[in-house]
C-alpha cells in the first residue's frame, strides 16, 4: 500500500476513476477474505439472478452484492430481517465510488457452530478410520431385495421406489421406517439400521432422505448414524439430501450417491440394458450355433466323401501295391545295369593307369647316372673356385707383408698410425712384426 501512496503523491492530480482504483486496491490488498455477521435488509434479487442488500448490526451497516453464479448454491431463500454469516470479500465499487462487500457464500446465523461440530465428529471419526476405504464393502451386482431406511412419508421413499420400479420391478423393497429430522431422529435412524442389520432380510441398505437445511439434515451428522452405518453388516449406501450436501453418514457408508433417486440406480441393475444385452447375447448364440452346425454338416459331407467299401479299398490297394512292386523290380533292374557299366568302365580305367616297370628303371638308371655326373662336375668346380679364393686371400693377408720386413704401429689405445703428424715427443707405441711385438718410444716426430 505504501506504494500506492507514494504513486498518489507523486502526481500533482489524479482523477475521481483513478483516486477509486487506488483505494479499491488498497482495501482489497488491506483487508482478507473474512466472516461477517449482521442482519439482513433491502434485500433485493433481480432477474439476472444477482442479490443486492444491506448488511447491518446495532452500529453500522454495509452494502452487500452476491453474483448469481455464487447465490445459486442457496438451498435456502434470504430475506429482510435475517440474522446470517456472509464470507465475503472488501472492496469498492468504482464507478460510484461505494464500499462494499463482495459475498462468496452466505450462512444463517448459527450454522458457524453446526459446521465446527461437523469438522470436529469428522476428523474423530477419520482418525478412527471409519471413513477407510480399506474397509469399504462392494454393493452386490444382482440384489433380490433392497432395505430403504427413511420415512414412510418421505418423498425420497417415492423416489427410491419408482427408480428400482423402473430399472427392475422384480426387486423386492423392505421399509425400515424412521423419522428423518428431529428431536431424537438420529437414535431412530440408527436403531432402524441396526435392525435391518440384525434381519438380514436384505442383500443392501439405502439410507435416504430429501434435502433440506443444515438444520434439517442435521440427524445424519449425529455420530450413533455413523457407528450404526459402519456396525451394519450389509452394504450401506447413503443418499441424503441434494448433490451438494455431504453428511457424516456420507462419509461412513460403502457409497454416497448425490440423491436418493442416485441411491436407488446405484443398487439396482438397469433391467432395460439387461434384456437388451441378454437379446443380443441370444442373437450372437444362436448365430455360433448355426456357424458350428453349418460346420458339422460340412465336415461330415466332406468325410462321407472319404469314405469308400473296404472292398473298393482293398482292391485299390492291391493295385497300389502291385505298382510299388513293379517299381520296385524295374528300380533293382536299373541298379545292377547301372553298377555292372560301373564295374567295367573302373576296370578300364584301371588297366590304362597301370604303371611301366621297366620303362621307370630305365628312367631311374638313366637319372641316376646323369646325377653322379653333375655332382662330380659341381664338385670339381666348387674347388677351383675355393682354390682361387684361397689364393687371391693369402696376397692380402697382412701376415705376409710383415714376413717380407714391415711392421704395424699402434698407439696405446689400439689405433694404427698412418702419419708421422699424429705423434708426439715421448708417446709410447706398440710395433707389430712378423713374429712377436715390441714396445717402443718416440724421440721425434714429423
Amino acid at each position: 500500500m505504501p506504494d500506492l501512496l507514494d504513486q498518489a503523491t507523486q502526481q500533482a492530480v489524479i482523477s475521481v476513476a483513478e483516486l477509486n482504483r487506488l483505494a479499491r486496491t488498497a482495501i482489497e490488498r488491506g483487508v482478507p477474505l473474512v466472516w461477517v455477521a449482521g442482519e439482513i435488509s433491502n434485500f433485493k434479487r433481480y432477474d439476472s439472478g444477482h442479490c443486492y442488500f444491506t448488511l447491518k448490526d446495532a452500529a453500522a451497516q454495509v452494502d452487500a452484492v452476491m453474483f448469481r453464479h455464487k447465490a445459486q448454491y442457496l438451498d435456502w431463500v434470504p430475506e429482510n430481517g435475517m440474522q446470517v454469516e456472509v464470507r465475503a470479500t472488501a472492496t469498492v465499487y468504482e464507478a460510484r465510488g461505494k464500499f462494499q462487500l463482495v459475498v462468496d457464500a452466505m450462512r444463517r446465523a448459527g450454522l458457524g457452530a453446526l459446521y465446527a461440530a461437523f469438522e470436529k465428529l469428522k476428523a474423530k471419526l477419520e482418525d478412527e478410520g471409519l471413513f477407510d476405504p480399506a474397509i469399504k464393502r462392494a454393493l452386490p451386482p444382482f440384489p433380490r431385495t433392497v432395505g430403504v431406511v427413511t420415512s414412510p412419508q418421505a418423498a425420497a421413499l417415492r423416489d427410491v421406489i419408482s427408480a428400482l420400479r423402473r430399472r427392475m420391478p422384480g426387486i423386492g423393497v423392505i421399509i425400515y421406517p424412521t423419522p428423518v429430522q428431529g428431536e431424537g431422529a438420529a437414535a431412530k435412524i440408527a436403531e432402524a439400521i441396526s435392525l435391518a442389520g440384525q434381519r438380514a432380510e436384505c442383500d443392501v441398505l439405502i439410507v435416504c432422505r430429501g434435502g433440506g437445511s443444515i438444520e434439517d439434515l442435521w440427524a445424519y451428522n449425529e455420530e450413533a448414524v455413523a457407528r450404526a452405518i459402519r456396525a451394519c453388516p450389509l452394504p450401506v449406501v447413503s443418499g441424503v439430501g441434494h448433490e451438494t450436501d455431504f453428511t457424516i453418514a456420507d462419509f461412513a457408508a460403502d457409497l454416497r450417491a448425490p440423491t436418493p433417486t442416485a441411491a436407488a440406480e446405484l443398487v439396482s441393475p438397469d433391467g432395460v440394458k439387461l434384456r437388451r444385452d441378454t437379446a443380443v447375447l441370444g442373437q450372437q448364440l444362436s448365430r455360433v450355433f448355426a456357424r458350428t452346425l453349418e460346420d458339422r454338416m460340412q465336415r461330415l459331407d466332406y468325410l462321407s466323401r472319404r469314405l469308400t467299401h473296404p472292398g473298393e479299398r482293398i482292391r485299390n490297394q492291391k493295385v497300389h501295391l502291385q505298382h510299388l512292386a513293379s517299381r520296385l523290380h524295374g528300380g533293382w533292374r536299373r541298379g545292377a545295369d547301372e553298377r555292372s557299366w560301373a564295374l567295367r568302365d573302373a576296370a578300364q580305367r584301371l588297366r590304362a593307369a597301370a604303371p611301366d616297370l621297366s620303362l621307370l628303371m630305365q628312367h631311374q638308371h638313366e637319372l641316376a647316372r646323369r646325377l653322379r655326373g653333375m655332382t662330380r662336375e659341381r664338385m670339381a668346380t666348387a674347388a677351383e673356385r675355393v682354390a682361387g679364393i684361397r689364393a687371391h686371400l693369402l696376397h692380402l693377408n697382412p701376415q705376409r707383408v710383415l714376413e717380407r720386413g714391415y711392421s704395424i704401429t699402434e698407439t696405446a689405445d689400439g689405433q694404427i698410425v698412418r702419419d708421422g703428424t699424429q705423434l708426439a715427443t715421448d708417446q709410447e707405441l706398440q710395433l707389430t712384426l712378423a713374429k712377436g711385438w715390441a714396445a717402443v718410444r718416440v724421440k721425434r716426430a714429423g
